[in-house]
């Protein structure tokens, strides 16, 4: 699929992968939507990028219904998607001070799983309402996953399962809209210097990057945006997680 004059929602666009899609969606001709709870961080980016900003909690039924027919009235159904919006925390099932809060696995799950799938099905039911284009294809969906969902780290049972999950739903989904020319694909990143890294000390960052076979370092957002661009540009991908991490393989802890 061509980008260019598509309508196209970026959720957790604000910062991050998100900001780096939309920015590279926008170069590529698409109408972008950037929806994020925070929405002032949310209009400098589609000010940059001549977007539309707008609030959503992904979490909330009617939040992204709201936010998702405001993209629609703005720039019509949208044919692409790309899901980033996405929280993450640190904490043993079991610790020092008992077992792990369940809201705080909760609010994770709701957030990075359940927040994904809201958004999802919103925008894969304007798609498959759309008139197909070229090759009968009728829209695009990528979902944020993480290699935590392959290999999660101790400490990372809320996150991992969350993301495990964006990566077991990619093929029924894809298999289920394969008949309306929609496809679904996940990506997987690895260590990517995003918001959620910066918050840690400089030579944290420095040691993660260090511990990524090749290349040495945190990915870059532009390079997540990239491989957005070809799974829309690519149509044999469909139904697929793929990696982009460097070949690092995260350890227990």
């Amino acid at each position: 699929m061509d980008p260019k004059g598509c309508a196209a929602i970026v959720t957790g666009g604000a910062s991050g992968l998100g900001a780096a899609t939309a920015e590279a969606l926008a170069r590529a001709g698409a109408k972008v939507a950037v929806l994020d709870l925070k929405k002032e961080d949310a209009e400098k980016v589609a000010r940059a990028i001549g977007g539309l900003a707008l609030a959503c909690d992904v979490a909330d039924a009617n939040s992204a219904e709201a936010a998702v027919a405001a993209a629609r009235k703005a720039h019509g159904p949208a044919r692409i998607n790309v899901n980033c919006a996405g929280v993450w925390t640190a904490a043993r099932t079991v610790g020092r001070e008992g077992p792990m809060a369940l809201e705080a696995f909760a609010r994770v799950v709701q957030i990075n799983l359940i927040g994904t799938f809201n958004v999802l099905r919103l925008a894969a039911a304007d798609m498959g309402a759309a008139e197909p284009m070229g090759g009968g294809e009728r829209g695009v969906i990528v979902n944020t996953s993480s290699i935590a969902a392959f290999e999660g780290q101790i400490g990372q049972a809320a996150y991992a399962a969350s993301k495990g999950g964006i990566a077991s739903l990619t093929l029924p989904v894809a298999r289920e809209f394969a008949k309306s020319g929609i496809r679904v694909v996940a990506v997987a990143p690895g260590l990517f210097a995003t918001p959620m890294m910066f918050g840690l000390p400089e030579d944290a960052q420095k040691v993660l990057g260090d511990s990524v076979p090749f290349p040495s370092r945190l990915g870059d957002p532009k390079e997540f945006a990239e491989l957005v661009l070809h799974i829309v540009a690519n149509p044999m991908l469909n139904g697929v997680n793929i990696r982009l991490d460097g070949a690092l393989r995260l350890p227990p802890k």
